[in-house]
């Protein structure tokens, strides 16, 4: 368990906290591509506990500032948008996507008072259907290239779902608990099991990109295995097979902290195939999934929706000096642990895991995923080796 004091470090995520300071190191999620149209270039998002505006110029450009003018506190998310920025709805004042004041239209033609006007602005970069954005310290690190963002032998679509009513820490946690997996999803997935005859080992690797999990199972089937990692500080990489086509969909699970206490989700998922192709920058379709059925029930016939279920149950900031952990947690005390020296290392000045500074490239990064389960198999090396 950890005490109040550690709870509150780990999990506060607004501007100045020890845990904000270092989610704003990495680009994070706050729009699927599709949501911003021609006919809707504004949205606004609410991110690490800032409200912002999320917009796309007439030029096809994309900028993301604070959401109240700095004039007389109007919301920009009214505003209107032209080739190189955004006007405030209420007196027209314009900034473009560095947050620069453009126009004061009411003022004196010959006023200086624009120059003087800086509106907060992240930077965003669109990649495999997503919007990103990094509202961490100048310069901004690379937008990693993660396989399911860039490949293009088959078929992406991105999902975001309904706002979870609890902390981003608990979404996470659940990453690296593999042994909730027949008891929360096992009727669901398929994956009933006879206990008394059935042995699971569960490892948990740190690795240049986050805590890489490996879950083998030991039944009558003979011994099989799953491996996924949790891409740090708040990205799950997964991969199921589809009900409908039986084919196998990689995924990327984003887990957006809002504010301390609500999470989006948002998921990118590719279908390796043959006979379609998707470019990174393509457009890509976009939907939204409700975790909650229209009389507020959890969907329990949904994995993703139980998951969110065991998740909001634990309260909006789970009370983790109430905790009694046991030895299949060890996978939450490794994430806990490196959560906080990554903290440490952000408190002193230093770059945290896995964030690559801009300029050294950005290929590919192929992530070692097997799920021998649905037929995603071990590389033949490997599987000779352990045979």
């Amino acid at each position: 368990m950890l005490t109040q004091e550690q709870n509150e470090r780990l999990t506060r995520v607004g501007a100045g906290t020890p845990a904000g300071e270092l989610l704003r190191r990495y680009w994070q999620p706050v729009a699927a591509a599709a949501e911003l149209t021609h006919e809707k270039p504004i949205k606004a998002v609410r991110v690490l506990g800032e409200n912002l505006v999320l917009y796309r110029t007439t030029a096809g450009d994309y900028g993301l500032v604070a959401e109240q003018c700095p004039h007389r506190r109007a919301s920009l998310a009214y505003g209107r948008i032209d080739e190189d920025g955004i006007r405030c709805p209420y007196h027209g004042w314009k900034f473009n996507a560095a947050g620069r004041c453009l126009e004061t239209p009411a003022e004196p033609r010959d006023s200086t008072l624009r120059d003087a006007v800086k509106q907060p602005a992240y930077p965003v970069e669109r990649l495999g259907g997503m919007l990103f954005a990094y509202m961490g310290p100048k310069p901004a690190p690379a937008l990693p290239r993660w396989d399911v963002l860039a490949w293009e032998h088959g078929r992406r679509w991105v999902q975001r779902h309904s706002v979870i009513g609890c902390n981003w820490l608990q979404c996470m946690e659940n990453s690296v608990d593999p042994s909730h997996l027949y008891w929360l999803h096992g009727r669901t997935a398929h994956l009933a099991k006879a206990l008394d005859h059935y042995e699971e080992k569960h490892d948990f690797t740190v690795f240049d990109h986050g805590v890489m999990k490996r879950r083998t199972s030991a039944g009558d089937e003979g011994a099989r295995v799953d491996q996924h990692p949790l891409l740090f500080p708040n990205v799950l990489r997964h991969v199921l097979k589809s009900r409908q086509t039986g084919k196998l969909v990689h995924n990327l699970q984003y887990r957006l902290p809002v504010d301390d206490t609500h999470t989006q989700v948002f998921m990118v998922l590719f279908s390796p195939d043959d006979e379609a192709r998707t470019a990174p920058d393509a457009d890509t379709p976009f939907e939204f999934v409700p975790m909650r059925d229209e009389d507020g029930n959890y969907r329990l016939d949904q994995v993703l929706a139980q998951d969110v279920m065991a998740w909001e149950t634990q309260g909006p900031v789970m009370n983790r000096a109430a905790e009694i952990l046991g030895a299949a947690d060890r996978g939450v005390h490794i994430f806990r642990n490196l959560v906080a020296e990554q903290i440490e290392t952000v408190a002193k000045g230093g770059t945290p895991l896995g964030v690559t500074p801009a300029g050294q490239g950005a290929p590919v990064i192929e992530l070692e995923v097997i799920n021998e389960r649905i037929g995603l198999d071990r590389p033949q090396t490997e599987a000779a080796a352990t045979a």
